[in-house]
């Protein structure tokens, strides 16, 4: 955690407002950060959380992330990520940094990813991630919003992890690990508040999915949840 904690305060005082060398005026500080909560009322009950922002300016910022869950009581997926990036594309930024996962084991990785906005405004989120045990996977979402009114917004969402090899601590198998796939239904009562309902359907695949079967769990779960999105 140490680690993490140095990376943004690093950040931070990089991206910070701080005068240049010839007394020009300092650079604006934008951020964007968008939380979500949502609940799943199955056995014992599942809450999520997702949290995506940024804090910099127009070419450089700090990026911060986490995600996870909690079932039955205890912490069955936790990381947080923190990046540098640089925007290299006026719809592209590159991020260097960190992640850390907490659950379901404690591991450390390098990592680097791309966010921006593809071809027919696809949000796209693709990521690299080496491990502390140099274990190499990636990860690719991506979301894009149908406005059904001006408050009203539907947004389908796609979630992929894949593994260059197998990975027991995690209970994974190489290749293509589990596919998320989910249609969020959000209403902004203001841009910075907007309950929604979320229909996510996941799935391990191959080998994960035979480890999966041997630990005794299910490889495909549908959920739907309830949730309020807060934008900063």
């Amino acid at each position: 955690m140490k680690y993490l904690i140095a990376i943004l305060t690093a950040g931070c005082i990089l991206a910070g407002p701080a005068a240049s060398m010839d007394g020009d005026p300092a650079p604006t500080i934008f951020k964007s950060i968008r939380t979500e909560l949502d609940y799943a009322a199955r056995s014992g009950g599942i809450f999520n959380w997702d949290v995506d922002g940024w804090i910099g300016g127009d070419s450089q910022r700090v990026w911060l992330r986490s995600e996870g869950r909690i079932e039955d009581g205890r912490a069955h997926d936790a990381e947080v990520q923190v990046y540098y990036g640089w925007n290299v594309d006026p719809f592209w930024d590159v991020l260097v940094g960190m992640r850390q996962d907490f659950e379901p084991a404690a591991t450390s990785y390098a990592a680097i990813s791309l966010v921006g906005l593809a071809k027919y405004d696809f949000e796209t989120e693709a990521s690299l991630f080496l491990s502390d045990r140099g274990d190499l996977s990636a990860r690719l979402k991506q979301s894009f919003d149908i406005l059904l009114t001006q408050r009203l917004i539907a947004e389908p969402h796609a979630e992929i992890n894949l593994y260059a090899e197998d990975v027991p601590a995690l209970n994974v198998g190489a290749g293509l690990a589990d596919v998320e796939l989910g249609l969020q239904l959000r209403y902004e009562i203001e841009r910075s508040f907007a309950p929604y309902v979320d229909l996510v359907w996941q799935r391990k695949t191959g080998e994960s999915a035979g480890l999966a079967r041997a630990a005794g769990e299910h490889p495909e779960q549908t959920e739907f949840r309830f949730g309020l999105r807060l934008s900063f």
